[in-house]
């Protein structure tokens, strides 16, 4: 193990947690390690593959975290490779060749991967030593950034008959900890945490109302010009505004969000870890994987989502040890946005009732089929709330997840049918036949045709995806597949769907409470008496830290007081049919009937859901006039207006 991490990484020595954490995968254990951002959790599985037989499958939630890692392993010799959305069908075809003839190491995909029908097929060929879940909080609902898919990864890891698995994170609460542990059946002594304190991290928080903020970032970035800086913003509009700003005033900057096509982020990130940019102003789209050692500062222009968030974000300062400083701009003026991007992922209870209805309808026994878009615009719930919802059922035993297919696979012939049948005989060639001529064509593609298939053949569909795997492999055609389809068997159909609907609803509006719960959580942290660096440990189980840190604000004598919104004239005042008329117009000829008090105040507050798509709200009068205002407020005054009326 030692000889490794200098002869392939170029250390003399492991860092803190690091040890542990692979001699535990080494003895055949699962783990956990969970270390703050930038202490090299990502060495704990880079390492560990070079010493496994097989196959190490990474899990990670984001391409941008791929890429640079993959760009650390190829620097050091390792054979590594990634299953992503941005490849062509043939980069994909080389991948999968190359992990089939056992020449890679580690392979990353994202989770939602282990859906795909093709990937499977493929991964279950494949012999696997380990399953690494990157970000791995992801996993617990009690987490700052659930992804409904994750909470299959125990069962992927059993139906590929994984031997154990190593589960990396930054920011995990002891809730999330526990979650995880229990998720992965790791014994307590193989959970490894380091601490949360970072000694050379000066936490400072400024209460600055919202119209001195700028003003304020642009004499703080002055004195510190030329050194790296990260500043992060809640929205894209004021990505652009406030690098705009700075740059007009000396000090260059550039935006970064997810808004921006794929090239120009890439650009920008390249310059800046080079080092010909000094300054980007970036919502949380920007920083995942970024491993620039000597960020200096990181500001945030508006309020964090949460500790968690706060805590991964100032975590890419100071990654060389050297003091850094880590700046909040506190004020109350972007709570509202905040707590609207939460409100905006609670379904409304006639949403949840319309996918029980349709499931209902699929009866007992029967298979369910979904298009995850048309379901989300025919429920009015946004795509990952669906997602969770569809999670929720299957916890409850009342829906099991039997497989997803692309509803349409086309191909062309790169070689003449007649020479693609050549290359069989006896029943295969038969098989073969049958799908080339029940296959219709257009012009130049062909489309399968599965149901003809096994009527005239009794050819299963897994048989013919493999078969048309095999020819792309082979070069002799060209594969393209379309419509994620997923396939859920209704295990019963005789629940109640008006009390069921209630009871997810809810569950809904608890996980709604709890978010806004951790919004306030971390205005009080903002706002402490206490130490900030022992509160921020404290909050993650971190009970080493120091009680006085002396170089945080409030040990410096600064305790913040933040300042209070703007005074909003009161809502009692306005009209709502005024407002809302156009909206509640077109809403009525769509729907056949008024929109409701949540629906207006969705509208009201700029939140957008699936059917604003279809409504074209975003141009009618009155969207978005409301959004400064709390969404719970304008909800209580539209549910009094309407029942007024």
């Amino acid at each position: 193990m030692y000889a490794t991490l200098d002869r392939v990484f170029g250390y003399q020595q492991f860092r803190p947690g690091q040890e542990a954490a692979i001699s535990a995968v080494l003895a055949g254990r699962s783990a956990a390690a969970i270390f703050p951002t930038g202490s090299g959790k990502s060495l704990c599985y880079q390492l560990a593959a070079l010493h496994l037989p097989h196959l190490t499958l990474v899990v990670s939630p984001l391409l941008a975290l791929m890429q640079d890692q993959l760009a650390f392993l190829a620097k050091r010799g390792i054979s590594a490779a990634s299953i992503d959305s941005a490849q062509s069908r043939e980069q994909t075809s080389a991948v999968m060749a190359r992990a089939k003839a056992g020449e890679l190491k580690v392979l990353m995909i994202s989770v939602e991967r282990l859906k795909n029908e093709r990937f499977r097929h493929f991964i279950q060929q494949v012999p696997i030593s380990l399953l690494v879940v990157d970000e791995a909080h992801c996993i617990s609902e009690w987490g700052h950034n659930f992804r409904p898919d994750y909470l299959k990864l125990p069962d992927y890891q059993r139906q590929f008959g994984i031997p154990q698995a190593l589960l990396l994170t930054a920011t995990a609460t002891p809730a999330v900890i526990a979650d995880m542990q229990a998720k992965f059946a790791i014994a307590a002594a193989d959970v490894i945490t380091t601490g949360f304190y970072r000694p050379n991290l000066n936490l400072l928080v400024e209460p600055v109302s919202g119209r001195d903020k700028q003003r304020r970032l642009v004499e703080w970035l002055a004195l510190r010009a030329g050194q790296p800086s990260i500043v992060y913003v809640t929205l894209q509009k004021t990505a652009e505004q406030v690098a705009e700003h700075l740059s007009q005033r000396g000090i260059p900057a550039n935006a970064y969000h997810a808004g921006m096509p794929h090239e120009r982020r890439e650009a920008i990130q390249q310059q800046f870890m080079a080092g010909q940019l000094n300054c980007i102003v970036a919502t949380i789209a920007f920083g995942m994987g970024i491993d620039k050692s000597d960020i200096r500062n990181v500001v945030h222009f508006d309020l964090p989502k949460s500790i968690e968030n706060y805590s991964q974000e100032i975590g890419r300062a100071g990654r060389d040890g050297q003091p850094s400083d880590c700046l909040v701009l506190a004020n109350r003026d972007s709570l509202n946005v905040l707590e609207n991007f939460v409100y905006g992922d609670t379904p409304e209870l006639d949403g949840i009732r319309c996918v029980l209805d349709e499931l209902q309808a699929a009866g007992a026994g029967q298979q369910w089929e979904l298009l995850l878009n048309a379901l989300s615009e025919q429920s009015n719930i946004r795509q990952l709330p669906l997602k969770t919802l569809l999670v929720q059922l299957e916890l409850k035993g009342i829906i099991a997840p039997r497989y997803a297919y692309f509803a349409e696979y086309k191909f062309k012939y790169l070689l003449e049918p007649e020479a693609l049948l050549a290359h069989f005989s006896g029943e295969r060639r038969q098989f073969v036949e049958a799908l080339v001529h029940s296959s219709s064509r257009a012009r130049t593609w062909c489309t399968v045709d599965f149901d003809a298939l096994y009527q005239a053949h009794q050819a299963e569909r897994s048989r013919v995806v493999k078969a048309l795997d095999y020819f792309q492999e082979k070069g002799w055609i060209e594969l393209e597949s379309k419509q994620m389809t997923e396939v859920y068997a209704l295990l019963q159909a005789d629940f109640d769907p008006a009390a069921l609907s209630r009871e997810l609803h809810g569950y809904f509006q608890g996980k709604e409470t709890s978010e806004i719960a951790r919004i306030h959580a971390m205005l009080a942290l903002f706002a402490s008496e206490q130490c900030l660096s022992q509160r921020l440990a404290a909050y993650f189980g971190d009970t080493q830290a120091p009680l006085r840190c002396g170089h945080c604000s409030v040990c410096s004598g600064r305790v913040a007081q933040l300042p209070e919104p703007p005074v909003l004239p009161a809502l009692a005042g306005l009209n709502l049919a005024q407002l809302c008329g156009e909206f509640d117009q077109r809403h009525q000829t769509l729907k056949g009937q008024p929109a409701s008090a949540e629906c207006l105040t969705r509208f009201l507050c700029g939140i957008s859901v699936p059917l604003f798509t279809k409504l074209k709200a975003r141009g009618i009068h009155g969207f978005a006039v409301l959004e400064n205002y709390p969404y719970a407020a304008v909800r209580q005054w539209a549910q009094q207006s309407l029942a007024g009326q």
